[in-house]
């Protein structure tokens, strides 16, 4: 296999990966993956995650943000403490995994909005990217970062699993790409349809955001890196192209939004 590719979201700093982590790296090298990045969630993750990345140079790059689910009346101290590695010389390549997720519960719906909205201002801040997560909250999502329209430099909107209506909402941020994981090879998934009637394959990247939503064959197992090769082959099928097409194409939407090839 002469092709690589990037998977763009994966946990592997989580305890999910404590006793094989070298195992996991490796599977994922062998499967063709070239490249992981992996997103902070919390003030503990930015170690963990930056843990991972110096141990994998080269292969593992580390993101930093508060994830929605994450956010308490403490948000803004834990926000303060989270910038202070930024205005460091710092190695992350993305804002993320931040967004806003109103699935489970709204008690802290004006928290995230506000959190969501000071982490927006340090991606254009600092010019990088942000890695999106958004659970029944898209259209607050959507009207928040109009705001910001013409500033942001661009990200992804992680593990998209709406309808065709949706993604055409999304794809008005020019700068931004949508995450595509282990769901579109689920048997009830709509995306195998409605991704190649209204999204072009340059506004796609590949992830897995393991340790969760592994693909088919493996649903309901760990989820892992070296997985994201079976969500290129379902992309490729759906889209009617050479997975080779696929990966060459989503390693240059990679480059494109985050700089890294």
């Amino acid at each position: 296999m002469a092709y690589t590719f990037i998977d763009t979201h994966t946990h592997l700093d989580g305890e999910e990966f404590r006793e094989d982590l070298l195992a996991v790296m490796q599977r994922a090298q062998e499967a063709g993956v070239s490249k992981v990045f992996i997103p902070a969630i919390d003030l503990k993750s930015v170690d963990t995650v930056l843990a991972v990345s110096r141990a994998y140079p080269g292969f593992a790059y580390p993101m930093i943000g508060l994830h929605p689910e994450e956010v308490k009346a403490d948000w803004r101290e834990v926000l303060a403490e989270m910038k202070k590695r930024l205005c460091e010389p710092h190695p992350f390549i993305a804002v993320g995994e931040v967004g806003l997720d109103y699935y489970w519960t709204r008690d802290y719906e004006i928290e995230q909005l506000e959190c969501f909205e000071e982490q927006v201002k340090w991606s254009i801040e600092y010019r990088l990217p942000l890695m999106i997560h958004c659970r029944k909250a898209q259209n607050e999502m959507v009207n928040l970062l109009k705001k910001y329209n013409r500033e942001l430099p661009g990200g992804v909107f992680h593990c998209f699993t709406g309808n065709a209506r949706e993604a055409e909402q999304l794809l008005q941020f020019d700068g931004f790409v949508l995450g595509i994981g282990g769901v579109l090879t689920f048997k009830s998934s709509h995306l195998r349809e409605d991704l190649p009637a209204v999204v072009p394959l340059d506004r796609i990247v590949l992830e897995t955001d393991s340790p969760y939503m592994a693909p088919v064959p493996h649903r309901g197992e760990r989820n892992e890196s070296a997985f994201v090769k079976l969500v290129l082959q379902q992309l490729a099928a759906s889209y009617g192209v050479s997975e080779e097409t696929v990966a060459l194409q989503t390693n240059a939407n990679v480059k494109r939004v985050f700089g890294i090839e």
